[in-house]
């Protein structure tokens, strides 16, 4: 049995009123929550029960946890309400004002900071960034990172070609994938966790699992896998009202309709 090392703030003397955290691998989340200044009105945005779980399980309050594809900053808005520190980057100068402005007006019960950061996640320049806004914040290290990258070429998010929703084939997509963890990982705490959020894709008609060629670039890099979570997915901005055409494409062409994302959770190795 692998030693215990106390990552977050449960009490296990009273493990059992802790009953909003999840346990099990299948995560029935239901639609996405946009309470407070959250917002599902980005494309390929992720629902905020995802980083709340995480860092309920994997960090403390006061921690810093980096999100180094940001989007519209849900990650960001839910460490402000949970107490934790928060960086986070995306491409999209755009975007990244709106992320600030958002962050601005998100309650911030426990007076920590949360930072949108514009650049290029598979960059050196940007991760030294990064690192400088830890040292500002007196960090040395991060406790958690949350990768919510785009599903390869499913969501064109920008015309930029660093951009990994413009890759220009499946190994160039994952080149950059395993590039980003790869500069992330060295500001991870040793024993920490990495998250990864992703889902899977169709490429004229045969099923692409994404998400397990991306699990294995990240275990590729000494990461070991703790553990494996299937989200449900409700119908998204895409699909939206059109469940009876979906249904009769999928009978028609024999496949099965996108139903789940993968939650991949890993630990960084101790030594």
């Amino acid at each position: 049995m692998a030693r215990y090392k106390q990552m977050s703030d449960i009490d296990l003397k009273n493990w059992s009123e802790w009953d909003d955290l999840i346990t099990d691998s299948l995560w029935i989340l239901g639609k996405r929550k946009n309470n407070g200044t959250h917002r599902g009105d980005y494309w390929g945005n992720f629902v905020p029960q995802i980083p709340y779980q995480a860092m309920r399980r994997f960090t403390q309050r006061g921690e810093l946890v980096i999100d180094p594809f940001m989007g519209s900053g849900t990650t960001l808005i839910e460490a402000m309400r949970l107490g934790r520190y928060a960086i986070g980057v995306d491409l999209q100068e755009m975007l990244v004002e709106q992320v600030c402005q958002r962050l601005a007006s998100a309650p911030n019960p426990h007076k920590v900071q949360a930072i949108a950061l514009s650049g290029d996640s598979t960059s050196v320049q940007t991760v030294r960034a990064v690192q400088e806004q830890m040292a500002g914040l007196g960090f040395t290290h991060a406790h958690l990172l949350i990768f919510h990258p785009p599903y390869h070429d499913v969501i064109r998010f920008s015309e930029r070609a660093e951009d990994l929703s413009n890759a220009p084939s499946l190994e160039a997509f994952l080149e950059s994938l395993q590039t980003a963890v790869s500069l992330y990982a060295p500001l991870l705490g040793q024993g920490r966790f990495l998250v990864l959020v992703i889902g899977d894709k169709y490429v004229k008609g045969e099923w692409v699992p994404l998400g397990f060629y991306a699990m294995e670039r990240i275990r590729q890099l000494g990461f070991r896998l703790k553990s494996l979570c299937v989200k449900d997915i409700q119908e998204n901005r895409g699909k939206r009202g059109q469940y009876r055409l979906w249904r009769y494409r999928a009978l028609k062409h024999n496949f099965y309709v996108f139903k789940h994302e993968y939650i991949l959770f890993f630990q960084k190795q101790e030594g």
